[in-house]
């Protein structure tokens, strides 16, 4: 496990001098647009570990993605080696179908602490709710960014991240109705406290997300990637292209229903995913927008 190893992976060239705001924020925007946010693991028979070794080995030398836990707890790795002062913190995700947050704590997150002020970096939610920027945790305000506007708000030492979004442009309007579509102009995402966290506290959350048919991840194959100018998305056969902003406060959202035998094709095209093992496509209806 080695930092230049890392950088290779997600085209870093810049200053590893500073720990400053603008030199995290560059890391970070690499490994978004590098590593993608998956669980195609569930799918292909393959067993999701937190092991860092491990994690290591999947995203950067099998150039594979993965999800919070993964991505977040590499990039915390990175970040420590680099100096920054770094915190794992848990989550309670917003389940939109059933209008409540989750009871269990399954995402976790990257606390960092730069010249005094506190920063959620969270490289491992994917779509469009993915934060393309450090997110300043302070309760109250605005936070424009790419994807949209975000917002934290702070309630009892309990705090909240909502996103607002621009209006949506689809031209394939047989999917003008999927409910792969986010229909609110502002959604919650997530909850959390500031107590600190270790992976031991996520151990049967990995076990439960990957097995339960309760779970998001057991109920849809998901991959997706930021680009430059918004994310790309396979969840099941469909495949979503977004750009943001394409047009005043207008996001473009492209949809293709692939064959059985574009599905590996796109993977390696479109996120740069080789799979070892053949992956069964599967996206049961339910709580999963973009």
């Amino acid at each position: 496990m080695n930092l230049e190893e890392y950088f290779a992976r997600t085209g870093y060239k810049g200053s590893t001098e500073k720990q400053d705001l603008e030199t995290l924020t560059d890391i970070f925007q690499h490994h978004i647009r590098a590593v993608p946010f998956e669980n195609l693991s569930i799918h292909c028979g393959e067993k999701i570990t937190m092991e860092l070794e491990q994690v290591y080995n999947k995203i950067v030398q099998r150039k594979r993605g993965g999800w919070c836990m993964e991505n977040n707890q590499l990039l915390g790795w990175v970040l420590r080696c680099l100096g920054y002062d770094v915190t794992f913190l848990g989550a309670y995700v917003f389940n939109p179908h059933q209008n409540a947050y989750a009871t269990i704590m399954t995402h976790l997150l990257v606390k960092v602490v730069v010249d005094g002020k506190a920063y959620i970096v969270d490289g491992g939610f994917g779509v469009s709710y993915q934060m393309w920027q450090p997110m300043e945790l302070v309760s109250g305000k605005d936070q424009p960014q790419a994807p949209g506007v975000f917002r934290f708000t702070e309630q009892n030492a309990i705090w909240y991240l909502e996103k607002m979004r621009r209006k949506q442009h689809i031209p394939n309007q047989q999917f003008s109705n999927s409910d792969l579509l986010e229909k609110k102009d502002c959604r919650k995402v997530y909850m959390f406290s500031l107590e600190p966290r270790t992976m031991e506290d996520f151990r049967f959350q990995c076990t439960y997300l990957q097995t339960s048919p309760d779970s998001l991840f057991t109920k849809k194959s998901i991959c997706t990637l930021q680009t430059t100018d918004g994310f790309r998305a396979l969840i099941g056969w469909t495949l979503t292209e977004t750009t943001y902003n394409y047009k005043e406060n207008t996001d473009l959202v492209e949809f293709i229903t692939l064959e059985d035998e574009e599905v590996e094709k796109t993977l390696k095209e479109k996120f740069n995913i080789t799979l070892d093992r053949k992956l069964v496509p599967v996206n049961i209806k339910g709580s999963y927008t973009i």
